[in-house]
């Protein structure tokens, strides 16, 4: 049967997965939030255990809103010759729907929580605070672009990592890293920007923004995750979140309503179906071979 193009594409681009990340570690479970930007999906493992009191801290931000509308006011990179990214930076500022930009309202400081076993390598995530003071954390965090444990391990008290990118999550994080930076003025030094012309003003739709973040349930299923993994690589075929999920005629299914697309799940296989690309499901593999993959690509 003849399968259309964007169809071959998306089992094709599986395919290529498998042999991505099949031969990664796989990553413990632990809880995981997924911050939705306006460049995709960063997909957050969070080390509950290890940095309670930052952890407790940084879901307060999430359940209360906090960081929705927040964007990404620093885009660092490290002293010349090398030049390569530093740290991604966010929390601090909101830009409104209103147009207006905002500091986000802390919550008290949080004490240090560093430890030598969380170092600030690529791809961790690690609270902001005021040089010369350990415990002066508040809503600032910033992802790891390079391995910055020389730096950052050593100095103030250490950097508290409470998380860690998922591979999926990482692509996006280098998407902002690699957007051109401009000197908006105090605070916004290093301010990533796109699709901005010089000489015009900045506006909203020119930074990075938060608008939602998300956390997953606790003690997901295998198929959840598998579908969080799924959703991470595939936004162009699904979106980031579901519209809706349940169970029908023997599938467990999420359907994402801004492209009438579904991910299922059925006699140990998942199952995808786009009825504007094709009427009937597509196999994408066994629920044990993608699982493998996806705890590899840290889900």
């Amino acid at each position: 049967m003849h399968i259309s193009l964007p169809k071959r594409l998306f089992i094709h681009a599986v395919l290529v997965l498998v042999a991505m990340f099949t031969l990664l570690p796989a990553q413990a479970e632990n809880a995981m939030v997924r911050l939705h930007t306006t460049r995709g999906p960063i997909d957050l493992t969070l080390f509950s255990t290890e940095a309670p009191l930052t952890i407790a801290n940084f879901l307060a931000y999430v359940r209360g809103g906090d960081f929705t509308d927040v964007f990404f006011h620093r885009s660092a990179r490290l002293p010349s010759p090398s030049l390569a990214p530093f740290v991604i930076q966010a929390g601090a500022f909101k830009w409104t729907d209103a147009g207006s930009v905002e500091r986000v309202s802390t919550r008290g400081n949080v004490r240090n929580e560093y430890a030598a076993t969380r170092s600030n390598t690529r791809g961790s995530v690690a609270m902001a605070k005021v040089g010369g003071d350990p415990d002066s954390a508040t809503s600032q965090w910033f992802v790891n672009m390079n391995d910055n444990s020389a730096n950052l391990d050593n100095q103030n008290g250490g950097f508290t990592v409470f998380a860690r990118v998922t591979t999926p999550g990482m692509g996006t994080a280098d998407q902002i890293a690699a957007l051109p930076v401009v000197n908006a003025g105090v605070n916004f030094a290093e301010l990533p920007v796109a699709d901005w012309q010089p000489g015009t003003p900045y506006q909203r739709s020119n930074v990075v923004r938060l608008t939602a973040v998300t956390e997953f349930p606790q003690n997901q299923t295998s198929v959840d995750r598998i579908f969080n993994f799924l959703e991470a690589i595939f936004t162009g075929y699904l979106g980031s979140m579901a519209s809706s999920q349940g169970e029908a005629s023997g599938y467990v299914y999420r359907h994402y309503s801004g492209i009438d697309s579904y991910l299922a799940s059925k006699d140990g296989k998942i199952w995808y179906f786009a009825p504007s690309l094709r009427i009937e499901f597509t196999d994408i593999g066994r629920v044990t071979d993608l699982l493998s993959i996806a705890q590899s690509a840290g889900y």
